[in-house]
């Protein structure tokens, strides 16, 4: 891409409004000083010593910080955060963000806030290291009348914006924000606007979905069709071309290092590599940044094979960005994005 046509690009950005729907978590980093430890006197097992403690929003929330580097100009939260030390702190990431404005956001005292606290030693000159995670989930079903409540404020914030990213990250059915209720209000409004941007990432899979942007990886396309196995490149093409004719929409699949490949309803696709590693890598984040990435460019007018480029280049920044959920940022992006000779 050619340094002109990248800034015709992100020059649009700030003058969009979109909004994230979903599941929005606490990443709670507690970072250990290895020389630090101690034995307890009490039970004789290690003590880890927590030096410095980072927060900031998670899942849907990843989303959210990928926007606001990107200096999206206002971005539209709506989700599920408990009433409780958590939530404030969620709160708080959020509300810090550029460009956030958190209205839609449900408190609720029926919910815990959705947390992953993560413990990572770190040592000077070397990648940190994550120990086993420590999770705060919902295990029972969201409420009717918090389902209904979410379905009003996804209708509401619609009205609002030029795009919806909608996130489902938890792993029982029900239990979060996207629910049936919620996904019969998303398949109402799409019928009832069908110019408005959705894209849609669920990792239990997209099945039940209405027809909307699917941006899914190639063992969740496997799972989607009934094709057993895994898939070759020109399987993939062709599952691809088939459910965006279904749909009416475009369908995105990651193929992690082969890169990723775009489908339109009309059969055009376009496949961009991923880029070379550049150093150890994280990857925590990335499909995240993507999901964020797709829907920017396409709301800004970007092409499909431009759409995929900026993509992709922001999954790389994000990769290489060790021990957090990393961002990128347009400066990041035009450094891998932006042809040599053409900057």
């Amino acid at each position: 891409m050619d340094a002109a046509r990248f800034n015709e690009i992100v020059e649009r950005y700030p003058a969009l409004r979109i909004a994230v729907v979903g599941d929005f978590c606490l990443d709670r980093y507690l970072e250990i000083d290895p020389t630090k430890q101690e034995t307890s006197l009490e039970t004789g097992l290690p003590v880890h010593n927590v030096v410095n403690v980072r927060a900031q929003p998670g899942g849907a929330g990843t989303i959210v910080n990928n926007l606001a580097a990107l200096g999206i100009g206002a971005i539209f939260p709506l989700g599920l955060i408990g009433e409780d030390g958590e939530g404030y702190e969620l709160c708080r990431a959020l509300e810090g963000l550029a460009g956030v404005q958190s209205r839609h956001m449900v408190r609720t005292p029926h919910r815990h806030t959705f947390t992953y606290c993560k413990p990572l030693m770190v040592e000077p000159h070397k990648p940190p290291v994550e120990l086993n995670r420590l999770d705060l989930k919902n295990w029972t079903p969201t409420s009717t009348w918090l389902q209904e409540l979410l379905a009003t404020q996804l209708l509401e914030v619609a009205a609002q914006v030029d795009a919806i990213i909608v996130l489902d990250q938890v792993g029982i059915p029900e239990t979060g924000v996207v629910t049936r209720k919620v996904l019969a209000a998303l398949e109402s409004l799409v019928e009832t606007r069908p110019g408005l941007l959705v894209l849609a990432d669920s990792r239990r899979g997209l099945r039940g979905f209405p027809p909307v942007v699917f941006k899914m990886n190639a063992a969740e396309l496997s799972a989607l069709t009934g094709m057993p196995g895994e898939l070759s490149p020109a399987q993939i093409e062709a599952a691809a071309v088939d459910l965006a004719r279904r749909n009416g929409r475009n369908v995105f699949v990651t193929q992690a290092a082969r890169g990723m490949l775009g489908a339109t309803p009309d059969g055009q696709t376009h496949c961009t590599p991923a880029l070379p590693r550049r150093g150890e890598i994280d990857v925590v984040g990335a499909g995240d940044a993507v999901s964020a990435n797709l829907t920017v460019a396409m709301a800004a007018g970007a092409t499909l094979s431009e759409t995929l480029e900026l993509a992709n280049a922001a999954a790389s920044v994000v990769v290489h960005k060790l021990g957090t959920t990393g961002t990128a940022d347009v400066p990041e992006i035009r450094r891998l994005a932006v042809s040599p000779g053409n900057s």
